[in-house]
């Protein structure tokens, strides 16, 4: 069994038990990533009632993307990849599988939790309010009212009530599972301090831990909006124009390839396109984090959910919206937000065993004193606190809940700022292992440069007919989709050259174009269509392009020209290596393009090592190499070349908004509309973000050490080790929020 299934152990049992219950259907075959779900029947055997199973079922499997268990496939079924997506099934044979009639679901949207995260934090913090409004109500008829005992005590059962019900509900869902965790705890010293009749002490303990819950929440609702955000810009309708020119409204997820999609100014771009038509400018700030809009002419990228902000636009769909940049965003942060890093893993770990140890080192301790010590063993007195009031202290103060949010509350809030600002990263390890990267290898095309030819010249022979040979070129170029047809049509658009209607077109596999206009016989394409032909030694002294630069040849009678391209380095680039260098990171270009091509870029970059002429293959080994120096590599690239040299990184970072789905796959960051300079954004996230890190875990363990030590040999009161306690678990969060709110870009 490969890899990739596998690694999809965590959601098949699902699909295996949807079979199970629906005898109908013989095989599911599913792409979590883009979201594409098909069933198989023998014949066309009735799927009525389907529809809700299977979203249960999707429900489940969007639940455990992230986790990976090992796999047991039951007797009677098999698993295997198809491309992209795995198809699990019942065991037939070939002959029955080749009977299979599969059919097309459609992905089942997933309902949110009717209980939004910010009426969460808002539900804790009216708790905690009225627990702290009861305990100083408690505390303050204590004295004012002394013949009355039982109106304090009144007072301080409210807010034991209000501050413990978050705690209490979640004991009870622990116990559940058979575990023990924090609130039982924080449960056990409430009840325990009224049973020595520290009734302020419980309400205190219990305000302070149902107001820090309220702030982890807070925080958590905080990173989450970034998040939702990007959910809110996607458009639900689009305007597409039909043939005849007329105008209809319909959903987008009807949309198909190529459509022609009209957005009026205000509008939101409904699908990735390529503008055919009209000027304007966009908002790409909800996918990229760029405040200052990006200009449109024809031929340029747009991106759906973005916002078209003067001009009327029309564009022609090339992603489907389920494929999107947009929905492959939100489908990245939301697997991200799933995944936990090498050091939170430890700390899940570590917590609930931490638990125990809690439990059973506070009863020790209270046998210690109470036989050891001969302290009173439930007794208070103005002298001498008891030994069960000590233990109850030390449960508190050694209590792990700033140690446990101390590493994920860093980690979601640094994915949330890298969302907003056009950074995704694959969950918290790609955060953490990013701040030790030594070298960084890159791609040179789409990578250091734009990836997009741009054309830079025009030349004819003889000269002065230059405007004929781009009417010719534009008319071959149009009805072709080669990367430099794409460029040459995007010039002629934009020159308002005019475009002939050809007699007839035939593409020639390798070489060219061939048309037919007004009864003359055109060529275009590589300079052996020159020198191959009757002008063959004429071509031969005509000069070379230079390196940096690509040719298309344009023949026509009485007519040789051609267009010159050239793949633009990107303006930020060359600050970006010099940063890198000043940050001490060796930077490395490997590329398949020609020596000399390769260190013309480098040169002018300053880059400091180039390896040029290599295939997929090498260019694993180039990195593997860089690895046995010792260093820790991170890999930047955007083609299904770069793949697997992607994978054999340390840290793989892809360009998000013209990279390949196989990159995509592979990267664990990814800079959205290709900004190169959002590599150093997201190092200097990593560095802080690692650095709050471990701000966290010295104040959450320095706080537990100092108390723990001064409850084991003096006797601390039980409100200063409460205020100890949840006032670190208050600083982390707070600490952790900076990243929200810090500056990391380039």
């Amino acid at each position: 069994m490969d890899t990739a299934v596998k690694d999809s152990a965590a959601w098949i049992e699902e699909l295996i038990q949807f079979l199970r219950t629906q005898p109908a259907v013989t095989a599911v075959r599913i792409d979590p990533t883009a979201q594409k779900v098909s069933v198989a029947t023998i014949g066309t055997a009735s799927l009525d009632g389907l529809d809700e199973k299977l979203a249960e079922t999707i429900a489940a499997i969007e639940a455990h993307l992230a986790a990976k268990p090992a796999l047991k496939v039951p007797t009677g079924y098999s698993v295997r990849q198809d491309g992209g997506a795995t198809v699990v099934g019942r065991k037939m044979g070939a002959t029955a599988e080749h009977l299979w009639l599969w059919r097309e679901m459609e992905w089942p949207e997933i309902k949110a939790d009717p209980t939004p995260a910010d009426q969460e934090w808002r539900t804790l913090a009216m708790l905690a309010t009225v627990c702290g409004i009861a305990g100083l109500a408690g505390a303050a008829s204590s004295s004012l009212a002394p013949g009355l005992p039982w109106l304090p005590k009144a007072f301080f059962l409210i807010g034991l009530i209000t501050g413990g019900w978050d705690a209490a509900v979640d004991m009870v869902e622990s116990l559940r599972k058979r575990e023990v965790d924090i609130h039982f705890l924080m449960l056990a010293v409430a009840i325990g301090a009224m049973f020595i009749d520290a009734w302020g002490e419980a309400v205190l303990l219990l305000f302070l831990f149902s107001a820090s819950g309220a702030m982890e929440e807070y925080a958590l609702d905080r990173t989450q909006r970034e998040v939702s955000a990007l959910l809110k810009s996607s458009p639900k309708q689009a305007t597409v124009v039909r043939p005849d020119g007329t105008e209809k409204d319909i959903k987008v997820e009807d949309l198909q390839l190529h459509d022609h999609v009209r957005v009026k100014p205000g509008g939101a771009f409904a699908a990735d396109g390529v503008v055919v038509k009209g000027k304007s400018a966009s908002d790409e700030s909800a996918l990229t984090g760029e405040a200052v809009p990006v200009e449109k002419n024809i031929g340029d990228q747009v991106f759906s959910g973005t916002l078209n902000l003067w001009g009327t636009v029309d564009y022609d769909v090339m992603r489907l919206p389920a494929e999107s940049t947009l929905q492959k965003i939100i489908r990245l942060i939301q697997t991200a937000q799933k995944l936990k890093a090498p050091s939170e893993r430890f700390t899940d770990k570590f917590g609930t065993g931490y638990t125990y140890l809690v439990i059973g080192g506070s009863t020790l301790m209270f046998l210690v004193w109470w036989l050891g010590f001969h302290l009173p063993a439930f007794s208070n007195t103005p002298e001498t606190r008891s030994a069960f009031y000590r233990a109850m202290t030390l449960m508190v103060v050694a209590s792990p809940c700033a140690l446990v949010l101390s590493i994920p509350s860093a980690i979601l809030a640094a994915i949330a700022w890298g969302a907003r600002h056009g950074i995704l990263f694959r969950g918290g390890a790609a955060i953490e292992k990013l701040a030790d990267i030594r070298t960084v290898a890159m791609d040179k095309t789409g990578t250091l440069t734009t990836g997009e030819l741009t054309v830079v010249g025009c030349e004819s022979y003889p000269q002065g007919r230059e405007r004929e040979v781009m009417e010719l070129a534009y008319a071959m170029e149009a009805k072709s989709h080669h990367p430099i047809a794409r460029a040459i049509v995007r010039h002629a658009r934009a020159q308002g050259v005019k475009e002939l209607a050809l007699d007839e077109f035939q593409s020639l596999t390798g070489q060219g174009l061939r048309g037919t206009f007004e009864g003359t016989t055109l060529l275009l394409g590589r300079r052996e269509l020159l020198e191959n032909g009757p002008l063959g030694e004429w071509a031969k002294k005509l000069p070379v392009a230079a390196a940096d630069l690509s040719e298309v040849w344009m023949i026509g009678r009485g007519l040789v020209g051609r267009i010159l391209l050239k793949d633009q380095i990107r303006a930020e680039s060359r600050g970006v290596l010099l940063e890198l260098k000043a940050l001490g990171i060796k930077t490395v270009m490997l590329t398949g393009d020609r020596r000399h091509t390769a260190e013309a870029v480098a040169k002018e970059l300053g880059l400091d090592e180039v390896r040029a002429g290599l295939s997929p293959e090498d260019k694993v080994e180039a990195i593997q190499s860089l690895r046995r120096e010792g260093r820790k590599v991170a890999m930047v690239g955007d083609g299904v070349n770069d793949a697997p040299c992607l994978a054999a990184a340390d840290v793989s970072v892809a360009m998000g908004a013209r990279g390949s789905d196989a990159a995509l796959e592979q990267a664990e960051v990814i800079l959205m509309d290709d900004r190169i300079e959002n590599f150093l954004s997201a190092q200097r996230l990593s560095r802080r973000a690692r650095a709050v890190i471990r701000q966290n875990l010295a104040i959450s363990l320095g706080v537990v050490i100092v108390m723990v030590i001064a409850t084991a040999f003096g006797a601390v009161p039980l409100a200063v080790g409460v205020a100890a306690h949840e006032g670190s678990t208050l600083v982390v969060c707070l600490n952790s929020l900076r990243l929200l709110f810090g500056r990391n870009r380039a």
